[in-house]
């Protein structure tokens, strides 16, 4: 029989709260369905240090969930399917959940949705400063529009205002970096949201190294010294793969978040299993690229 290990959503919801408020850095994967999701909480290896390493949590990402349906991370998935696959990861994982809102549309679309995302345990919602429908981040050659952010720092309060509970958290993801809106900019805004309602920030970059993300978090360390504030520093180190957990916590942030790496090696593994059988005209050579069916029962359950 298959063992669930999901806890109640009241449960899960303060344990994102709970985490930050000891040391050391989230470490956060990204799932796209209950699948990835009984994979990335099950998932321990030896860290850098020789320690067994866990992910934290769980990145309920918009680019993978919308990836998994053959959609662009365009915000095209209706809000009532998403919410319908996080309840479905929900249900399996006893990992806090962190929802990718993308723009969240209006202030009325997010107030709704973090209602419901609270509802179903989630810890937190990260809200990206872009005009409704957002493009993806990391294509080239996209052109992108940023919100006003003061408009954004208000759209988030009334979020904040529509929660039933202390727990849940709201952040704000600036994309002043993807847009080559430049540092400055990015700095102009995370000092708004270190004055909102927001509970924390999220600096995104798609250079290949690491030192405007840096450079960021120096001047947001000053923003909140000069500010009297605290609040979590969030990287997505997807492009700038080559920096360690280890160099960002050094730097001041708190969460790092593997944005879409079950979904790219899901694909991966896909294509190489097509393109072995079609070369050979059999099966057995693809064999070496798939999971035994032993393991998959022993995650999922044989009845």
């Amino acid at each position: 029989m298959t063992q669930w290990v999901g806890t109640l959503p009241e449960a899960k919801r303060p344990l994102m709260r709970a985490r930050l408020a000891r040391p050391g850095v989230l470490r956060i994967m990204e799932v796209h369905n209950p699948l990835a999701a009984m994979i990335a909480s099950g998932a321990e290896a030896p860290g850098p240090d020789g320690a067994p390493a866990r992910f934290d949590g769980l990145w309920l990402s918009g680019f993978s969930i919308a990836t998994s349906r053959a959609l662009p991370d365009a915000e095209m998935l209706m809000l009532e399917r998403r919410l319908e696959t996080i309840e479905e990861i929900a249900a399996v994982t006893d990992r806090f959940m962190i929802a990718d809102g993308d723009t969240g549309g209006d202030a009325n679309a997010l107030s709704h949705s973090v209602r419901r995302l609270e509802a179903l345990g989630v810890s937190a919602v990260v809200v990206e400063d872009k005009i409704f429908p957002k493009r993806t981040s990391l294509a080239d050659g996209v052109e992108q529009t940023l919100e006003d952010p003061t408009a954004f720092a208000a759209k988030l309060a009334a979020a904040k205002a529509a929660l039933r509970s202390p727990d849940f958290m709201v952040l704000a993801r600036t994309e002043a970096l993807i847009a080559g809106a430049g540092l400055d900019e990015a700095l102009r805004r995370a000092r708004i949201y270190l004055a909102s309602a927001a509970d924390g920030v999220v600096i995104h970059s798609k250079q290949k190294r690491p030192d405007e993300v840096f450079a960021f978090a120096e001047g947001y360390r000053r923003l909140q010294d000069e500010m009297g504030v605290r609040k979590p520093l969030m990287a997505i180190p997807t492009t700038y793969n080559a920096v360690t957990e280890a160099e960002l916590s050094a730097r001041g942030f708190s969460i790092v978040v593997y944005g879409n790496h079950q979904i790219r090696a899901a694909f991966a593994g896909m294509q190489r299993a097509c393109a072995s059988i079609l070369g050979h005209g059999r099966s057995l050579e693809a064999d070496a690229i798939c999971a035994p069916l032993p393991e998959v029962f022993k995650t999922i359950g044989t009845g």
